[in-house]
């Protein structure tokens, strides 16, 4: 049994962590900082450290039509899912799929997360 089947509360990603608003994606774009990504952009703002991070996810519809977008969306979620005990706290994120994340795999997708991620230093470097 794996970990993650083990004990699934600890990798939650409650409706709780996400940017919804549009407001709060307006906030990050205009107040944030953005780092590109051949697959992926990040746009990152840092907001009251005592607040818990936050993540949004925007899939355009120059990705493909609705099944591709959705199936971005969920690697996307499940890569965050995955790597938030190492997000800071105070930390509003908006990653953005670029219209070549549609034909990316998971792998391919997680490796740039992970880099951009570092590159945001919103990760550790090691």
């Amino acid at each position: 049994m794996s970990e993650a089947s083990s004990n699934p509360a600890r990798f939650r990603f409650p409706a709780t962590r996400r940017l919804k608003l549009s407001r709060e994606f307006k906030r990050v774009r205009e107040e944030g900082r953005t780092i590109r990504g051949g697959l992926l952009m990040f746009g990152v703002l840092t907001v009251d450290r005592t607040e818990k991070f936050r993540v949004g996810l925007v899939t355009s519809r120059r990705l493909g039509g609705a099944t591709v977008r959705n199936r971005v969306r969920r690697r996307l979620r499940e890569i965050v899912r995955r790597n938030q005990h190492a997000l800071r706290s105070g930390l509003w994120l908006v990653v953005i799929a670029r219209p070549a994340a549609a034909q990316a795999d998971s792998v391919a997708l997680e490796r740039e997360w992970l880099r951009l991620a570092k590159r945001a230093e919103i990760l550790p470097a090691g």
